[in-house]
C-alpha cells in the first residue's frame, strides 16, 4: 500500500466528490483502522486533516496513524448506512466502537434423526436437518423453557450418552429425587424416550392443550386397567403441562416485541443495557461494558452500539426505545425492516411508563459500568504500584509467567500463563513438552521454552504475537538471568524477574537477573497478584505433566496388537476387566466381544508372547 504524507492526504481529499458514501482510513500496513459514512464525502473527510486542536483525543490519535484512505460512493444516505454497517462488521476497525459479544436471539434445537435426541439452546439456526424453535427473547427465558420441558417430561439432565451408557451404571441423583425416569436403565425403551421427545416438540409448537388432552386420556386408561403407578405418572405430567401453559414460558409469546436501550458513560467505562419486554413483562436483559471513547457524544455512542447490536442478533423487536435521539434512526429502522422483513419503530419516549423504563435501562447500564470501573480502577492501582516497584517504563498490563515440571527424565514440561489487566487470560495459555532433554535441567529447560516462545513471536505466529510487558519466572536469580540472556541473544528487550518462594512455597519476593530482591509482602494487593500468578503457573504445569503421565500409564500390551484401537481396547477391558484375563481368554470368548479378525490377532499375540516366555525370551515391547 502507498503511504502518503500529510500534504498528499490533503491533496487527495480535494478530489473527493460531494456525494454520500463511506470512507475507510488505513494505517501504514494497509489495515483499516476506521470506517465512517458521510452525506458529503469531501466535507466529512476533509475535517480530519484540518486544525487538530478542534479534534478530540481519540480523533487526534487516529489521524496520527492514517497513512492513506479509500472511499466508496453510495447512491443515497441509506445505501451508505448499509455499507458502513457491513464494513464495520467485516473489518472490526480499531477506532470504531465495537461490541465484544456477537449476541443473537437464542433458539431451541432438537435433531429428531438421532437415536436419543436432546433439546439444547443455540445462538443461530443452521441448515442441518434439525428442528429449531424460536427465536426467544433471551437466554434466561430460553433456559427456563428447557429446564421446564426436561423436568415435566422427566428427561435426562446428566452427561450420560445414549444408548452407549444404558445399563452401565446405576441411575444418578436426578432419578433418585424424581427429576428423571432413569433412561440409563435397560427397562426404559427408546420408543418411550422418543414419545417424550415428541411431547416436548408439541410443547414448543404451542400445542399444550392437545398434549394435555392426550396425557389425560392415557391417565384415565391406566386407571381403568388398575395400573395406578402409570396413572400417577401421567397425572403428574398432565399437571406440569397445565402449569407450563399458565406461565407462558414458551410458544410464540417468548418472542421479543419491545426492547428498551440504556446508556451510561463514565470516565473509564461505558455501560450499554438492553431490556427485553414481552407483553409488558421484563423477560431478559443484556448488559455490556466497554472502554469509554474520549470525545464521543452520547448520541454517537448509542447510534453505533444499537446498529451493531441488532444487525448481529438475527431478529429485531417491534419497538425499540432509545434514551436520546440519534441522527440515523429513521434510516436504521428502514434497514432493519429490509433485513428482517418486518416494520420496526425506533423512538425516544417523552412521557409515561416508557420514560421510566428507559431510566431503568440506564440505571442497569450505570450499575454494571460502575461495578466494572471499581474493579478496573482497583486493578489499575495495583499494576501501577507493581510497575513502580519494578521500575518499569510501561504499565505491566500483560504479564507472562513460566514454570517447569518434571518427573525424572520423562515428561518434562513447561507452562506459560498469561495475566492481562490482573486477570488470567486462559485463551493465551501455552504448554510445552520439552525435547531432547537427557534429564532434569531447570535452566536448560527454561532456556528451551523461552527460545521456542519468542521464535514464534519473531515469526509473527498469531498465537504468540502479543508482546509481554514483563516476564515472571518460577525460580531465583539464576533462572531470571538464564531467560534474560536467551531473549537478549534474540534481539528482544523485555524486563525479567524471578519469583522467589518462602518455606511454604509462596512467592515472597521478586528478583532481578542481577540478584536484586524486591520485597512484595509489604503490599497485600501486589503480594496477592504475584501469588495468584505463581500458583496458576504451577497448577497449569503440574496438570499437563500429570496428564502426560496418565496417558503413558494407560498404555498396555494391547497397544501393540494390529487392529486394536481405542474402542476395541475399551470393549475388551470393559468385558474382561484385566489384561491377564484378556491374555488367557479363548478365541471363542474374544469373538464374543470384538470382531473375528481382531479376536484372532489378540489371541495370536498373547499365545506367541506366552511361547516366548516359556522359552525364556524377553517380552518387553
Amino acid at each position: 500500500m502507498e503511504v502518503l504524507t500529510p500534504k498528499e492526504l490533503k491533496d487527495k481529499v480535494l478530489s473527493l466528490p460531494f456525494s454520500p458514501g463511506v470512507y475507510l482510513m488505513k494505517d501504514k500496513t494497509g489495515t483499516i483502522i476506521y470506517v465512517g459514512k458521510a452525506k458529503k464525502l469531501k466535507n466529512r473527510v476533509s475535517q480530519y486533516f484540518q486544525d487538530s486542536s478542534a479534534h478530540n483525543a481519540k480523533t487526534r490519535l487516529m489521524v496520527s496513524h492514517i497513512a492513506n484512505f479509500d472511499y466508496i460512493v453510495a447512491g443515497s444516505e441509506f445505501e451508505a448506512l448499509v455499507l458502513e454497517c457491513s464494513l464495520i462488521k467485516r473489518h472490526q476497525p480499531k477506532y470504531n466502537i465495537l461490541l465484544k459479544d456477537d449476541k443473537g436471539y437464542p433458539y431451541i434445537r432438537v435433531d429428531l434423526h438421532e437415536a436419543y435426541p436432546t433439546f439444547s439452546m443455540v445462538g443461530r439456526r443452521a441448515n442441518d436437518g434439525a428442528r429449531y424453535f424460536g427465536p426467544y427473547g433471551g437466554r434466561f427465558v430460553t433456559q427456563q423453557a428447557l429446564d421446564t420441558i426436561r423436568l415435566t417430561l422427566k428427561l435426562p439432565g446428566c452427561s450420560k450418552k445414549f444408548p452407549r451408557d444404558v445399563g452401565k451404571e446405576r441411575p444418578c441423583l436426578n432419578y433418585q429425587i424424581g427429576n428423571c425416569d432413569g433412561w440409563c436403565q435397560k427397562k426404559m425403551t427408546q420408543e418411550e424416550y422418543m414419545a417424550r421427545i415428541q411431547q416436548g416438540v408439541l410443547m414448543l409448537e404451542g400445542r399444550d392443550k392437545e398434549l394435555a388432552a392426550d396425557l389425560k386420556e392415557k391417565m384415565e386408561d391406566a386407571a381403568e386397567r388398575l395400573d395406578f403407578e402409570a396413572a400417577a405418572a401421567y397425572r403428574d405430567r398432565f399437571r406440569a403441562i397445565e402449569a407450563l401453559s399458565r406461565k407462558q414460558m414458551v410458544c410464540s409469546g417468548a418472542m421479543a416485541d419491545t426492547d428498551v436501550i440504556g446508556i451510561f458513560t463514565g470516565t473509564a467505562k461505558t455501560g450499554f443495557a438492553v431490556l427485553h419486554f414481552v407483553l409488558g413483562n421484563l423477560i431478559d436483559k443484556d448488559v455490556e461494558v466497554l472502554e469509554t471513547q474520549i470525545g464521543e457524544t452520547r448520541e454517537e455512542t448509542v447510534s453505533t452500539l444499537v446498529k451493531q447490536y441488532y444487525l448481529r442478533r438475527g431478529l429485531a423487536p417491534k419497538d425499540i426505545y432509545l434514551p436520546c435521539p440519534v441522527e440515523d434512526s429513521d434510516l436504521f429502522a428502514q434497514l432493519l425492516q429490509q433485513e428482517y422483513g418486518k416494520k420496526v419503530r425506533i423512538s425516544v419516549p417523552q412521557r409515561g411508563d416508557h420514560v421510566r423504563l428507559v431510566e431503568l435501562a440506564c440505571a442497569n447500564a450505570r450499575e454494571e459500568a460502575e461495578r466494572v470501573s471499581t474493579d478496573y480502577e482497583r486493578t489499575n492501582k495495583t499494576l501501577e504500584l507493581l510497575g513502580s516497584m519494578l521500575k518499569l517504563e510501561n504499565l505491566p498490563r500483560r504479564l507472562e509467567s513460566y514454570d517447569i515440571s518434571n518427573m525424572g527424565s520423562d515428561d518434562i514440561v513447561a507452562s506459560m500463563v498469561v495475566f492481562v489487566d490482573g486477570q488470567p487470560s486462559k485463551k493465551d495459555y501455552k504448554r510445552f513438552k520439552l525435547r531432547d532433554m537427557d534429564g532434569p535441567d531447570d535452566y536448560g529447560s527454561m532456556q528451551q521454552v523461552i527460545e521456542r516462545r519468542f521464535t514464534h513471536f519473531l515469526a509473527g505466529d498469531k498465537g504468540f504475537a502479543e508482546r509481554p510487558d514483563a516476564l515472571l519466572i518460577d525460580g531465583g536469580q539464576v533462572h531470571a538471568d538464564t531467560v534474560l540472556r536467551q531473549i537478549s541473544s534474540m534481539g528482544i528487550s523485555i524486563p525479567v524477574f524471578g519469583m522467589v518462594k518462602d518455606d511454604r512455597h509462596r512467592t515472597r519476593a521478586l528478583v532481578t537477573p542481577q540478584g536484586d530482591e524486591i520485597g512484595i509482602q509489604g503490599n497485600q494487593a501486589v503480594f496477592s497478584l504475584i501469588g495468584r500468578i505463581q500458583e496458576e503457573t504451577h497448577r497449569f504445569a503440574i496438570t499437563y505433566q500429570r496428564e502426560l503421565r496418565s496417558k503413558r500409564m494407560k498404555r498396555s500390551s494391547l497397544d501393540h496388537i494390529p487392529g486394536v484401537g481405542d474402542k476395541r481396547k475399551q470393549d475388551l477391558m470393559r468385558h474382561f476387566k484385566t489384561i491377564g484375563a484378556i491374555s488367557s481368554a479363548s478365541l471363542e470368548e474374544l469373538c464374543q466381544v470384538v470382531p473375528k479378525n481382531t479376536a484372532a490377532e489378540v489371541y495370536k499375540y498373547y499365545r506367541s508372547r506366552q511361547e516366548r516366555q516359556d522359552k525364556g525370551e524377553s517380552t518387553c515391547e
